[in-house]
């Protein structure tokens, strides 16, 4: 496990403690930040997304049952492993935490290798869950794509007007026809805590629609929700809005006759050089070209 790409949040009020786990941590490899509160904790937990949360329970103003309970609430920070940090073992304060879904529990004073350990051995979890839930995912594709294949190998292929249908021998068509007949399915990723922007950017990405747009909806600021779908995907908004509108204007362009500015004009863009310009970026070829090539009606 590299723990180079680590980060690990500690939240605790006391600075000589939290001082020393920064350090430790850092010079084990790991990227940290800190947090000398509850409210403070939350707010880096939410800026910064880490890979983990070490934090203290009992502090003034906002103890760290209330920070587990807020981060849990956020579907962006639901999935971070929690360790908790307290000066109690009774049984009461460990089923606690468990129960509001710490991953861990330290008594105080804990050693750096403790933590060390303990940090260890929930990022593995966390690794392996995600890994599961990759094969999951690229099973689930795979699946879909083979009832996919063999519908259109069967002659069957569903237009815009759900009336003309490919009869006679076999049509095969590429991977991106395919998925171009469903692109909102096949374009976004499956993310649970990413759902309301992609569904924002389905509803109204032939509107003209920005980042701040998305932003606004979904009540973050512009640059945390860049930072945030960016750590999740590897994208930027904006450049899934272009995918979205790239995959619209593939289907149009295969599917009817319609001029190149009407299907400019239809997937938002109000410069039908700068939408020549985009599909002529992501496909090598400007859009008439492209339709000649791939256009599936006559």
């Amino acid at each position: 496990m590299s723990e180079s790409s680590k980060k690990i949040l500690v939240i605790e009020d006391d600075n000589v403690t939290r001082n020393l786990y920064l350090k430790g941590l850092e010079a084990k490899g790991f990227d940290t930040i800190g947090a000398d509160n509850g409210f403070a904790g939350i707010q880096q937990a939410q800026e910064h997304i880490p890979d983990l949360v070490v934090c203290d329970i009992t502090m003034p103003d906002m103890d760290g049952y209330s920070v587990l309970t807020r981060l849990r609430q956020d579907p962006v920070t639901a999935i971070i492993p929690f360790i908790f940090l307290t000066g109690s073992s009774t049984r009461a304060d460990i089923r606690k935490a468990m129960e509001l879904g710490a991953d861990d529990h330290l008594t105080k004073p804990s050693t750096l290798d403790e933590l060390l350990r303990a940090i260890a051995t929930r990022l593995q979890k966390q690794a392996t869950f995600q890994y599961w839930c990759t094969i999951q995912f690229e099973k689930a594709a795979k699946t879909v794509f083979a009832d996919n294949t063999t519908a259109i190998a069967r002659g069957v292929a569903i237009f815009a007007d759900n009336t003309t249908a490919i009869a006679g021998g076999v049509a095969i068509a590429s991977d991106e026809e395919v998925f171009d007949r469903d692109p909102y399915k096949s374009i976004f990723p499956c993310i649970p805590q990413l759902k309301e922007v992609f569904d924002f950017i389905e509803a109204h990405y032939d509107q003209g629609i920005t980042l701040c747009d998305v932003a606004l909806a979904v009540g973050y600021s512009p640059a945390y929700l860049t930072n945030r779908v960016a750590k999740q995907t590897g994208e930027t908004v904006n450049c899934w809005i272009v995918k979205r509108r790239m995959a619209g204007a593939r289907f149009l362009l295969q599917n009817n006759d319609q001029t190149v500015e009407k299907i400019a004009k239809a997937l938002g863009y109000q410069d039908v050089s700068h939408f020549s310009r985009q599909f002529r970026q992501h496909h090598g070829l400007p859009p008439q070209a492209w339709r000649k090539e791939h256009q599936l009606v006559s």
